[in-house]
């Protein structure tokens, strides 16, 4: 595998395309003076022993990533309020078993979002922010609002609050912490597949707090009994529900930020996506309330969730596809060799590249992951760029860029 060094000649010269008038040809555009075109790459140095770790170098730009201790302060209070509420209302052994049996549902659902995730991950802080305000506020939101609806106009029939109420408040309160994660992690949440993946924590962590309730009224009605049959049915056969409902208002608002980014575009497509996951709900309870659950959910459920699988899969390659055709642009100004790219931008051109680190004297897969991961944000700051949204790209790009070059150093080191 070749790292660094100078590319070919006729690969290292910028790609034209023939301007609109005639003139001279238009050449890429790189946010950083780092990024401009080049003859050849940067040769990879070369030191006499690897050191146990990279220097501090430059890291991108994270304003916008953190989210607000309030925000955590304030789902803490939501927390207390909510661990008094089953205590009181379901007793404290009760609401203890359903927290553990609950875990393993949101255990499925984190795993699967894991999967989803592994191009590009993203920050720590926001997947547990994802999965705090679907679990806490969105629980909390639900309640407060059911509350204030039975105080007005007294009790509904439960069709009426499975089908039409559950959906509308519960997807509002839901995808409310989706636009909040855009907002504080605007330069991270940029595409169709993180609106995923921030959905379904988001719908996986409210799954996981109303599973609580329903295993433990199963288990005060029926004992063991109704609690394993409430565990199949909720547990088992359906644990991604409400993350795919709720990923359908993420990949919407997704769809906007790569394309638009600002607030009101973001909202305003979130709001047709939240449409859908009211209707995906409120027909998931319906199935349970006027027709035979089993035979809808084999012939129609299991399918959804497939195509929901093969619509993922689709946009992870993508994904992917975005990423080659951005790392090819560093390339041709000379940053990347061509077989860099080849072995960056996809899944198998990886596993050979982690293969080769590990033959390395020391092990370097952790140098190749960094690589990895340095490149790929390089990719997103790239897409950024082209969009012209994102006034720090270029602070990023020059970072990612330094690091890219540092790591590629210390992988080839003897």
């Amino acid at each position: 595998m070749t790292f660094g060094g100078p590319a070919a000649p006729q690969d290292s010269q910028p790609f034209h395309r023939p301007s609109a008038t005639g003139g001279h040809p238009d050449r890429p555009v790189y946010a950083s003076a780092l990024a401009q075109p080049t003859v050849y790459a940067p040769p990879a140095p070369v030191v006499a022993t690897p050191g146990p770790a990279l220097p501090a170098l430059p890291v991108p730009v994270r304003k916008g990533r953190t989210v607000s201790i309030w925000l955590f302060g304030l789902l803490g209070f939501v927390l207390v309020a909510l661990v008094g509420y089953f205590v009181w209302a379901l007793g404290a052994e009760a609401s203890g078993i359903g927290l553990v049996i609950a875990l393993v549902p949101l255990a499925i659902v984190f795993l699967g979002v894991r999967l989803i995730d592994r191009w590009e991950p993203e920050p720590k802080t926001l997947i547990a922010f994802a999965i705090a305000w679907g679990a806490i506020a969105a629980i909390g939101l639900t309640l407060l609002v059911d509350l204030a609806i039975t105080m007005v106009i007294g009790m509904r029939s439960d069709t009426l609050s499975a089908v039409i109420q559950a959906p509308i408040i519960e997807e509002i309160a839901k995808g409310l912490g989706v636009y909040l994660i855009f907002l504080i992690g605007r330069r991270t949440f940029d595409g169709p597949v993180d609106g995923i993946v921030y959905g379904a924590l988001v719908g996986g962590g409210f799954a996981f707090t109303e599973n609580i309730q329903y295993f433990a009224i199963s288990l005060i009605e029926g004992g063991g009994t109704q609690l394993t049959a409430t565990f199949i049915m909720r547990g088992l056969l359906s644990p991604f529900a409400h993350a795919m409902f709720t990923a359908l208002t993420g990949f919407a608002m997704g769809l906007a930020a790569r394309r638009h980014a600002s607030k009101s575009a973001v909202l305003g497509a979130g709001s047709i996506g939240l449409v859908g996951a009211m209707l995906l709900h409120g027909f998931w309870n319906g199935s349970a309330v006027f027709a035979d659950f089993f035979a809808l959910y084999i012939t129609l459920q299991v399918p959804l969730f497939i195509g929901f699988i093969l619509a993922i899969v689709a946009l992870r390659r993508e994904e992917a596809r975005l990423t080659r055709e951005r790392l090819e642009e560093y390339a041709v100004a000379g940053w990347f060799t061509p077989e860099e790219v080849a072995m960056l931008a996809t899944p198998a051109g990886r596993k050979v590249g982690m293969r080769w680190a590990a033959s390395l004297r020391g092990d370097r897969r952790p140098l190749m992951k960094q690589f990895i991961r340095d490149a790929t944000a390089l990719a997103a700051v790239r897409q950024r760029i082209i969009t012209g949204r994102d006034v720090h790209a270029a602070d990023d790009e020059r970072a990612l860029l330094t690091r890219s070059g540092a790591t590629r150093a210390a992988l080839l080191a003897y």
